[in-house]
Order: structure tokens, then sequence, then C-alpha cells
């Protein structure tokens, strides 16, 4: 009888734990009022446009983004004739997150793909550029994700 009166505690007390699952869009209360890109013009508007669409609510606290691209293509694979088949697209983003004019936090994301090359060269520029439309909208969620948590956390 004891026994049970304690299991029944024991389960009394880890069911009501307070543990809440933390929803990413409750913790977005940050606005983008600007963005600077440098490096990679394609990648950098992609970018500036899928982040302000993110954050629409000029209510919010103003934030700043300074954001370097960087994208470099490299060979992943080779035949056995030599002939390249699948190229590694990496792209990195150097983030300087400023208010008030300070520099507050420094971030680096990256992210690649790789992308098969077909038999006809317009096919392989379409391939890359699916590989590094992907890459965008991945480095984006991510970005969102890291600022918002940085906001949460020190603004």
């Amino acid at each position: 009888m004891k026994s049970i009166k304690n299991l029944i505690l024991i389960v009394i007390f880890t069911y009501s734990c307070g543990f809440k699952v933390i929803n990413v869009s409750e913790l977005q209360n940050f606005y983008i009022s600007s963005i600077e890109t440098s490096g990679d013009k394609r990648i950098g508007y992609n970018l500036k446009n899928k982040l302000l669409l993110k954050t629409d609510d000029s209510t919010k606290e103003n934030i700043e983004l300074i954001i370097d691209v960087k994208k470099n293509k490299s060979v992943k694979e080779k035949n056995a004739s030599n002939e390249i088949t699948k190229y590694l697209i990496n792209v990195n983003l150097d983030i300087k997150i400023k208010k008030n004019n300070k520099v507050i936090n420094q971030l680096n994301i990256s992210n690649e793909k790789d992308y098969n090359v077909d038999s006809q060269y317009s096919q392989t520029i379409v391939n890359e550029n699916k590989a590094v439309k992907s890459i965008t909208e991945l480095l984006v969620a991510k970005l969102v994700r890291e600022i918002s948590l940085i906001n949460s956390n020190d603004l």
C-alpha cells in the first residue's frame, strides 16, 4: 500500500513539472529595419527579400543586419573518365546584428548542398540555381531562429 502511494506521488510531481514547448513564432519579437548585404549579389538579394517577409511588424524591437555572403563551388565527384558528375555548393554567411548603431552579436551560419551535372549546360545551371535557392531558404530559417534565441536572451 505504501509503494502505491509513493508511485502516485511520483506520477503527480513529474506530470506537473511545468515544462512547456517553446514556440519560435512567439519568440520572434524583433523587426529588421535594414539589411546590408555584400558578396554574392543573387543570394544576398534573395536573403534580404525572405528576411523582410519574415519580420513585418514594425512595432517590435528594431535591429539591423549586415550580411557578408560567400559562395564556394567545388567538385564533389568525378567518373572513371575524369569528367565531373557532381558539384558541391557551400554558402557561408557572416552576420553582424546591430541595435542602436552598436554591434550586439556576430553569427556565422553556413550550409551546403550538392547538385548533378547534366548533359546540357543549361540544365546544369538550372540544377545549380535550385540548389542555391534551397540553401537560401534553409539559411533564412536558421538565421531567424538564431536571432530569435539571441533576442530572447540578450536584448
